[in-house]
């Protein structure tokens, strides 16, 4: 894991602040969703992108009835 230098304190809501330059880096916008992650005693976040719910795909997904699925899945189901 690569150290970034910067530290930030966590506040009387349990919240932090990351630093805009990370977000630019990470591709990470107003309202995006994050995903947290525990790892041994380290705290992973990661931006989160919808998978389908079938093979983990990330690319052509759709929703449906609240569940992710991409349309390579849609297809073999077709053929069910």
């Amino acid at each position: 894991m690569k150290s970034t230098g910067i530290v930030r304190k966590v506040d009387e809501l349990g919240r932090i602040v990351l630093p805009i330059e990370l977000r630019r880096t990470l591709g990470i916008d107003i309202k995006d969703a994050i995903e947290i992650y525990v790892d041994n005693s380290t705290i992973v976040l990661k931006k989160y992108e919808p998978t389908c719910v079938f093979c983990g795909e990330s690319e052509n997904v759709t929703n449906y009835k609240d569940k992710i699925v991409c349309k390579a899945c849609i297809e073999e189901m077709k053929n069910i």
